[in-house]
């Protein structure tokens, strides 16, 4: 599940002419939200990744008729290697999953989408050790060790190097890249650190005999994120105001759902996809961590968002000088993030 949290910036603009007619086919008349025949209004929904508990309520609010009680007929896509910011600005899916680093990143060069709901109000991903790593206490015990990753990532190592500095390290460690071996490496003690979804990799690990422990990357001064989001077109959620909010209040229930009764969420995810989970343990653990820790704000609501932590985040990327528009040259102004989000469509605002 990090794989599809650390999204490579060019990826949000490397869509092939191939995977986007392919995907504009699938999409059909969900582009434009024509009615469908039956009298429903078609939505297509882009995936980040294969079925997995960030995709939950989704499949709860399918498997419980509350798409269909608002009219809608939801069709989720294959997922596909192309960015889920980029389908969405191109047409080829009307919403879909995305992460608020990626949308930040894709807002800054050019891409204009918008969150209409959190799916994850924290960011799951952290700092991994083994448990059993004695010397490896906080952060600055990294200092002049090995961090092993799935892949490159925009944004983890200065995160990363930005918490073992503010926990009085100086930032400085090895990198290697290890594609899917990655986890097995830090099993292994081959590595000595990873970036690691808690909810997933986290489990998955403890489930496997080789438990982690964590570092929280906004324990140590990094802004906080929303891990998963919901996003749209902008214009195209402009233009279909009360299509969207119908269909935004049906996937809310249906992570509220999920929040409410995670084994009776994790059961409605598993029926769905059946033979994609190795280890339904695994999917039950991490619905209970979701449910728990992560899907609910300080209100016990699902899917709101604010400006606060939307503006956190971009700084702190912009401070880096991470950002970059069009071009890839970096931005030479903070990003504006007011655009990139909204609450409106929730139920009760």
């Amino acid at each position: 599940m990090n794989k599809r949290r650390r999204l490579l910036v060019g990826a949000a603009s490397a869509l092939t002419l191939t995977a986007m007619a392919a995907l504009s086919a699938c999409a059909g008349a969900g582009g434009n939200s024509t009615p469908a025949s039956s009298g429903t209004t078609p939505i297509t929904f882009a995936l980040d990744w294969t079925p997995n508990t960030n995709h939950t309520g989704l499949y709860v609010a399918l498997n419980k008729g509350y798409f269909a009680a608002a009219g809608l007929d939801v069709q989720v896509l294959p997922y596909s290697q192309s960015s889920t910011d980029t389908l969405i600005n191109s047409g080829a899916a009307d919403f879909g999953i995305s992460f608020q680093n990626t949308a930040t990143f894709a807002a800054a060069a050019g891409v204009a989408n918008t969150s209409v709901m959190s799916v994850l109000q924290h960011d799951a991903t952290a700092i991994g050790v083994l448990a059993s790593r004695k010397d490896i206490a906080s952060p600055k015990d990294l200092d002049g060790k090995t961090f092993g990753t799935a892949g490159p990532s925009a944004t983890f190592p200065t995160e990363a190097a930005d918490a073992i500095r503010n926990a009085g390290g100086t930032g400085n460690f090895g990198r290697v890249t290890l594609g899917t071996s990655a986890y097995e490496a830090l099993y292994a003690g081959r590595v000595d650190f990873t970036s690691a979804f808690k909810t997933w990799e986290g489990i998955d690990a403890s489930l496997r005999g080789t438990p982690m422990k964590f570092f929280n990357l906004h324990d140590y001064g990094v802004p906080d994120q929303y891990s998963v989001i919901i996003e749209g077109n902008e214009e195209w959620i402009k233009g279909h105001p009360d299509v969207t909010r119908k269909f935004v209040q049906a996937l809310q229930k249906g992570y509220q759902y999920a929040a409410a009764d995670p084994d009776a969420a994790a059961k409605i995810l598993i029926d769905a996809n059946p033979g994609i989970f190795a280890n339904d343990q695994l999917v039950y653990k991490s619905q209970e961590e979701l449910s728990a820790s992560y899907l609910k704000d300080a209100n016990g609501q699902v899917g709101t968002q604010t400006a606060d932590q939307w503006k956190q985040l971009a700084d702190f990327l912009y401070e880096n000088a991470l950002l970059a528009d069009e071009s890839g040259k970096p931005l030479s102004k903070p990003l504006d993030t007011t655009a990139l989000f909204t609450d409106e469509y929730l139920a009760g605002k």
